[in-house]
């Protein structure tokens, strides 16, 4: 039995608020945590080569980064799931905990072998926040700014990014720590932020659209009065949305299973999912083919100590900040379509002229840093904007796990290979290789902006059921066995 609710349309007329800072302050946090981490280990990779650390070798270092996507991937898929089964919030709230309880154990190893699995199992509660979080955030943000919102969300991976790089400055100065003692008190640091974000989760609500998927009308129909009653003591002369006589069908149903998932996926939405797939794979090797091994290049090809490397990620960090927040309004004034295609094919060339001038050895630390950074300007509203377009073009129902399955698959083929393949091109000591990588993730991204460009979908100030129509809707039912 399906039934007509006007829930969405009232999260979508309110009207922004100390509410949604809230929720996007709490929820938002993830990516920076992820930043954090991934910095760390960037910023430490060549202190950790030291025999008076953990001795790695660089194609270890390389390891550790593929390990660390490796887990996001299985995270994800296990975490994505039970976010479409038990709801959002219970798995934000579990998702970090393994992330604190990972990465403080990340501190204590000993040797490769705990470091590479605690980086694992650090991945696996990062991974499952991707896939909660952004479901979360797209079912609360009103349709008209979702673009924005989520470009910036995502694109705060950059913040922790630049906290990273900066603590780096201080925990790698041997003049205030010993060599040994600095690096594990910066996963420690990660551990003790998250014990605070974990707090202030706790009174971020359900998603009533999840709610009202699962039968529990009169609970999404409680939390969307009390929004609006928070939001009309802050703004009195604003009104709620007025009653509708007709509105999106949510109907109870069971979790879909993993082959209507797949009809969904691979037949009813086959153009979504190619896009999608395509603009997933292609941002993950080309970010993390560039950002894990950041440290080396630095350090093997240009000379920087690893105590300072820091200062060369906190300007890279900035531009991959203000590359969504300046351009992700445009994803909503001009559209989805157009900026997905613009900003992937311009970050390809940018990479590809960059690669060029590191090949020809024109460019020295500095300049290489600030030419990563204009591109990564653009890559980073790209990337964001690829997992925006995952969690709005699928249905509620299946939503955490379409995310999940993009992600994983994104991340196994681009994320993965790309950090232990450019450990070991950078290891070979030739500029030549290592340009090789970069232009494989250049075409990557190229590619992307151009099947976006002809199949994307102009999601742009659309309610999420306009878009894609809860599972309840006949249309998308699976035909029978």
């Amino acid at each position: 039995m399906s039934a007509s609710s006007n829930i969405p349309a009232r999260l979508d007329h309110l009207p922004w608020s100390r509410w949604h800072w809230r929720v996007v302050l709490a929820l938002g946090i993830a990516w920076v945590l992820d930043g954090l981490e991934v910095t760390i280990v960037g910023s430490f990779g060549s202190m950790l080569e030291r025999p008076d650390t953990l001795a790695l070798t660089a194609t270890q270092v390389g390891w550790a980064g593929s390990l660390y996507v490796g887990g996001t991937v299985a995270g994800a898929l296990v975490f994505g799931r039970m976010a479409d089964r038990l709801g959002r919030k219970k798995l934000f709230l579990i998702t970090l905990a393994v992330y604190m309880l990972a990465t403080m154990a990340t501190a204590f190893s000993p040797g490769f072998a705990m470091f590479a699995v605690c980086r694992f199992l650090t991945g696996v509660g990062i991974g499952g926040e991707y896939a909660a979080i952004n479901s979360a955030i797209d079912e609360l943000v009103p349709a008209r700014v979702r673009g924005r919102v989520s470009l910036a969300i995502n694109g705060s991976f950059w913040i922790g990014a630049g906290l990273g790089a900066a603590l780096s400055l201080v925990l790698l100065d041997t003049r205030w720590l010993a060599v040994d003692l600095g690096w594990r008190l910066g996963f420690l640091l990660g551990a003790v932020l998250s014990v605070a974000v974990l707090v202030v989760r706790r009174h971020v609500p359900e998603s009533p659209r999840w709610l009202m998927a699962h039968g529990r009308a009169h609970e999404a129909e409680a939390i969307v009065s009390a929004i609006e009653a928070e939001v009309r003591s802050e703004r009195p002369g604003w009104q709620p949305a007025a009653p509708a006589d007709t509105g999106p069908q949510f109907a109870r149903t069971a979790l879909p299973g993993f082959r209507q998932v797949a009809w969904v996926l691979l037949h009813h939405y086959r153009q979504r999912s190619a896009v999608v797939l395509a603009l997933m794979v292609s941002q993950a090797f080309f970010y993390n083919a560039i950002f894990f091994t950041y440290a080396l290049v630095l350090t093997r090809f240009y000379a920087v100590e690893p105590a300072s490397v820091g200062l060369y990620i906190l300007p890279f960090a900035a531009g991959n900040v203000l590359g969504p927040l300046l351009l992700g309004p445009l994803f909503d004034r001009i559209g989805r379509r157009f900026m997905i295609a613009l900003t992937y094919g311009l970050s390809g060339l940018g990479l590809l002229l960059t690669g060029l001038g590191f090949l020809h050895g024109v460019l020295d630390a500095t300049t290489q840093t600030l030419a990563w950074s204009a591109v990564f300007f653009l890559a980073s509203a790209a990337a964001s904007s690829a997992y925006l377009t995952v969690s709005e073009v699928f249905p509620l129902e299946m939503r955490a796990m379409a995310i999940a399955i993009f992600f994983a698959v994104g991340a196994g083929i681009g994320g993965f290979a790309a950090p232990a393949l450019f450990g070991a091109l950078i290891e070979t000591g030739s500029r030549a290789n290592v340009f090789v990588g970069y232009a494989v993730g250049a075409a990557l991204v190229v590619v992307a902006a151009g099947i976006a460009w002809r199949w994307g979908v102009d999601a742009e100030g659309r309610s999420l059921e306009d878009i894609a129509p809860p599972l309840g809707s006949a249309p998308q039912r699976p035909p029978p066995r």
